[in-house]
């Protein structure tokens, strides 16, 4: 019996008691007597019993577990996010199960499906960047299950989010180079159907206007925000005419890719081409020159995500409107965009 784990239905049978007396006596209820809280006792600890926590609640119809679907843990971002997720969480008394999408659609449905069927109360989302519609996510609101996306979100969808200014991110951004003497900003775009990099060109259109500067659609290259992204970029950047004098790349991936091609080449960074990235992931502050960069506060995105779906579970209704908690971010300065001193 001990060469696997032990359940109550072992324990019963070993005893020769029925199994709601093994659960009642490990469960100190005042109808059994204290001997038989003791063999109960003493056999649990014999067979390293550990009682089902996750079985139990879902008999009273509580799993106590939260879902959260990331498109990667393998960068800062979501890691930190993650974090701060399971921080509320746990102090709440919920665990978390955690499944990434890897930038898949396909991926991020099978996940969906995953986290229904384990009765999670609820589901974290940050959407991958081939998502393009909700179809997928129909079917956790037709349980009734909360969902509250976070940084990722498609436009047009009246949904529960925590989400960046990500437009007021990408204008400081793009404000500071300007600061610095820049005229020819290039702009590396995300995916615009994706609310982040929608709202990063945004604002650095926002900027150049405010400044009169003419909108060259040559110096923006859209693409996955992947460091081999910024390479080819970059690449194709210093073919123009006349090559941009700054670059704001809305991912600090790109912006790394892009450095790499201009040491490659040669030219000096800040002094030829200036340079900025978002999110401020950790390997900003060891390039050389440091990175600056736009901080998304990502472990309060974590926590606030985790607040807004423990509310929405402490209300017990569906009907209400979506909320959406806008976090203001933060542009952290570095060398490698510093040209005046």
């Amino acid at each position: 019996m001990a060469s696997k784990r032990a359940s109550i239905t072992d324990m019963a049978t070993a005893l020769g008691v029925s199994v709601s007396t093994i659960s009642r006596a490990l469960s100190n209820h005042p109808s059994i007597s204290d001997a038989t809280k003791k063999r109960v006792t003493k056999l649990a600890k014999e067979l390293n019993y550990h009682p089902n926590h996750m079985a139990a609640g879902l008999r009273k119809g509580r799993s106590n577990m939260l879902g959260v679907l990331v498109p990667h843990i393998d960068g800062h971002f979501f890691t930190m996010v993650v974090k701060g997720i399971e921080t509320v969480a746990t102090k709440a008394g919920f665990n978390i199960l955690i499944c990434q999408s890897n930038e898949d659609v396909a991926h991020e449905r099978k996940n969906i499906e995953t986290l229904i069927n384990a009765q999670v109360e609820g589901i974290m989302v940050s959407l991958a960047r081939t998502t393009r519609d909700f179809k997928h996510f129909d079917k956790a609101a037709k349980r009734d299950l909360p969902l509250v996306f976070f940084d990722r979100i498609l436009e047009g969808r009246d949904v529960n989010a925590v989400v960046l200014d990500d437009r007021e991110g990408a204008y400081q951004s793009t404000m500071h180079l300007l600061a610095q003497g820049c005229r020819r900003i290039a702009h590396f775009a995300g995916p615009q159907h994706l609310n982040i990099y929608k709202n990063r060109r945004q604002g650095y259109l926002d900027a150049l206007r405010e400044h009169d500067v003419p909108f060259d659609e040559a110096l923006v290259f859209t693409c996955d925000m992947r460091l081999e992204d910024g390479i080819q970029g970059m690449e194709q950047l210093l073919k123009l005419p006349q090559r941009p004098d700054a670059v704001f790349s809305a991912s600090d991936f790109s912006a790394v890719g892009a450095l790499q091609v201009l040491k490659k080449r040669g030219l000096r960074v800040p002094q030829d081409v200036a340079l900025t990235g978002f999110s401020n992931e950790m390997f900003t502050s060891f390039t050389e020159p440091m990175l600056t960069t736009v901080d998304q506060r990502c472990e309060q995105m974590g926590q606030a995500a985790a607040r807004l779906l423990l509310e929405i579970l402490g209300e017990k209704r569906q009907d209400v409107s979506p909320r959406r908690v806008l976090l203001q971010p933060d542009l952290l300065v570095r060398a490698s965009s510093l040209r005046l001193r």
